[in-house]
C-alpha cells in the first residue's frame, strides 16, 4: 500500500483486502482532505461515486427523495443485476412504503420494547460471560458475541422454545459456517423454516414479529408471504450479524487501548457514551449504497440518474471536522453524531436493542473479568459489508473473587 503523504489516487474500495490494512483509514483521511467525493471505477462493481466525509455522508442518507434504495443497498451484485427483494424489503423501498413496512415492525424495536428487555438481556449475556471466565480459552465470536443476540432475537420473532436450539444452530451455521457452502446450505435449511412458521402464524397469530409481517396490511392489502419472509430474514440477519461484528471488534480495540478498559470501571462511567463510541470506533457496516434518482448535484460534482453512490461509513466517522481527536477511541465522547447505524429514513430499526445488548456485554465483562487476553492474532472475515472478525481467540481473567 502507498505511504499516505502519496495517497493521491483513491485505492479500490470494493476490495475487501484494502479494509484489512493497517494503513486504511490514514489512507482515507488524506484523501478526504483533499476531496469529500471521488470517482471510482470498480473492477467488480463498475463506476461508483465514493463519499468520504460525514457531512456529505449526512447528505447522501437523509435525502430519499434524490438517492434511492430501491437498487440496492449494498454493494455485491454486481453492476447491473437488482438485487433480490428490491422493492420488497424494507432495506430496498423508499418512502411512502419504506414506512409502512417499518411501522409493521417498528414496536418490537422501540425504546420501550429495548428497555423492556433490558433485564433478560443483562441475564443471558452474564451466563456467557459467567461460562467462559476462567477457562483456558474462548472464540469471543463464536462463544461470546454473537449468542445473545441469536437469542433474544428467536424471542422477538416467535420461535417456540422446543424449536429454538434448532434454529439458533442453523444460524450460527448460515453466519458462522467455516465455509461459504456450509454458510449457504443452513441459509437455505433457514429460509424454508421460517416459511413454515409463517404459514402457521397466518391461521394462528401470535403477539410476536413473525405474525405482525405474515397479518397485517401494506398499502390495503395483506403482505404477501414470500415478501414478510424476506423481510424477516432481513431483520434477523440484520439483528445479530451488527452486535456480532461490533462486539468483537470492540473487544479487541479495548485489549489495545487498556486506558479505556479500565474507564469502564471507574466511577462516573456513562455506559450509553461508551456504547456509542465503540460504535464510531469500529464503524463495522463498511458502507451504504444509494442510486441518484435524477440528475443532481453533490459537493459540485455532477451526478446523474442512475449512478450509484456509496457512503464509506468508517470515512465518516473518523472525519475531523466532525469529530474532535476522531483517532482517539474517547469512551466520554460528546457529542458523537457517528453514522455507524445509519441516518435519515433508513437508520436502523434495531438500533435501542442493538445498544442495550452492546452496554450489556461491556458492563458484564468490565465488572467480571480484570482483563480480556487476545491468545492469537484475530481473523478477519475480509467482507465487504460488516467487516468484522471470523475469530478472536481469548482468556477472560476473572477479577478477584471470581471464577
Amino acid at each position: 500500500m502507498n505511504a499516505v503523504p502519496s495517497a493521491t489516487v483513491l485505492p479500490d474500495l470494493t476490495d475487501p483486502a484494502f479494509w484489512a490494512g493497517d494503513d486504511s483509514l490514514p489512507i482515507l483521511r488524506e484523501l478526504r482532505r483533499r476531496a469529500p467525493l471521488w470517482h471510482l471505477e470498480s473492477a467488480t462493481e463498475g463506476p461508483l461515486w465514493c463519499v468520504l466525509s460525514h457531512e456529505l455522508a449526512g447528505e447522501v442518507l437523509g435525502d430519499a427523495a434524490r438517492f434511492s434504495s430501491e437498487q440496492g443497498s449494498l454493494l455485491g451484485t454486481g453492476r447491473d443485476r437488482a438485487p433480490a427483494g428490491a422493492g420488497k424489503m424494507m432495506a430496498l423501498t423508499d418512502p411512502p412504503r419504506h414506512r409502512h413496512l417499518r411501522n409493521l415492525v417498528l414496536p418490537y424495536f422501540s425504546k420501550r420494547k429495548a428497555t423492556e428487555l433490558r433485564g433478560r438481556v443483562v441475564e443471558l449475556t452474564r451466563q456467557v460471560v459467567h461460562g467462559a471466565l476462567g477457562a483456558a480459552e474462548t472464540d469471543f465470536v463464536r462463544g461470546i458475541s454473537s449468542t445473545v443476540p441469536l437469542t433474544v432475537m428467536c424471542e422477538l420473532l416467535g420461535v417456540p422454545d422446543e424449536d429454538q436450539g434448532h434454529v439458533v444452530g442453523m444460524c450460527d451455521r448460515a453466519f458462522l459456517g467455516d465455509t461459504p457452502e456450509e454458510r449457504a446450505e443452513a441459509h437455505q435449511q433457514l429460509l424454508p423454516y421460517l416459511f413454515g412458521i409463517g404459514l402457521r402464524r397466518q391461521g394462528d397469530p401470535r403477539d410476536d414479529l413473525i405474525s405482525s409481517l405474515v397479518t397485517h396490511e401494506v398499502d390495503g392489502r395483506r403482505l404477501p408471504l414470500d415478501e414478510a419472509l424476506l423481510n424477516l430474514d432481513n431483520i434477523l440477519v440484520g439483528g445479530v450479524q451488527t452486535v456480532r461484528h461490533t462486539s468483537s471488534t470492540a473487544m479487541l480495540a479495548l485489549t489495545r487501548h487498556p486506558d479505556a478498559w479500565e474507564a469502564m470501571r471507574e466511577d462516573g462511567y456513562d455506559p450509553e457514551l461508551g456504547v456509542e463510541e465503540l460504535l464510531r470506533w469500529t464503524s463495522v457496516g463498511l458502507h451504504v449504497l444509494r442510486t441518484a434518482r435524477t440528475d443532481t448535484e453533490l459537493a459540485g460534482r455532477r451526478v446523474r440518474a442512475g449512478e450509484r453512490v456509496v457512503v464509506w461509513t468508517p470515512a465518516a466517522n473518523r472525519d475531523e471536522t466532525e469529530f474532535e481527536e476522531p483517532d482517539r477511541l474517547r469512551l466520554d465522547r460528546t457529542p458523537n453524531r457517528h453514522l455507524a447505524l445509519g441516518w435519515g429514513p433508513h437508520y436502523c430499526i434495531g438500533a435501542p436493542l442493538a445498544r442495550v445488548e452492546l452496554a450489556a456485554l461491556f458492563g458484564v465483562l468490565s465488572e467480571a473479568a480484570e482483563r480480556v487476553e487476545v491468545l492469537r492474532p484475530p481473523v478477519p472475515n475480509r467482507s465487504l459489508i460488516n467487516f468484522g472478525l471470523d475469530s478472536l481467540d481469548v482468556r477472560l481473567h476473572p477479577r478477584a473473587g471470581r471464577g
